[in-house]
């Protein structure tokens, strides 16, 4: 759970919700192959249930009152990797500010396979 406080009051929303709606911008992006998982918790989860999982690859803190996003991702060769990754960027960040109101600090990319 993602807690945020503002003059407003507490404003609290779930991991796995910013990782449907990052996983889904970042889907879209042309010359993504797919996500990576991130981190042993990832991929010890995924390789013992077998299964996808909707927070693959994705990351969101909250921090000084914004949101950083860290993104695991394959994409497909061939491609010009910065202009994919600024696509991303760019989605993920239109998306994510639209969708909640929270500013979004930094999206970072790390492109971790080629397929």
């Amino acid at each position: 759970m993602l807690k945020l406080e503002n003059h407003l009051g507490v404003i609290e929303i779930s991991e796995e919700y910013f990782a449907n709606l990052i996983g889904h911008a970042v889907s879209e992006c042309f010359g993504v192959a797919g996500m990576v998982s991130s981190g042993a918790v990832q991929g010890l989860r995924s390789a013992l249930t077998k299964e996808e999982f909707t927070d693959k690859g994705v990351s969101v803190k909250a921090v000084n009152g914004s949101l950083v996003v860290d993104l695991h991702i394959a994409v497909t060769y061939g491609l010009n990797i910065a202009t994919t990754v600024r696509s991303i960027v760019g989605k993920v960040r239109y998306v994510t500010e639209k969708a909640t109101g929270l500013q979004v600090a930094k999206v970072n990319v790390f492109v971790d396979e080629m397929i």
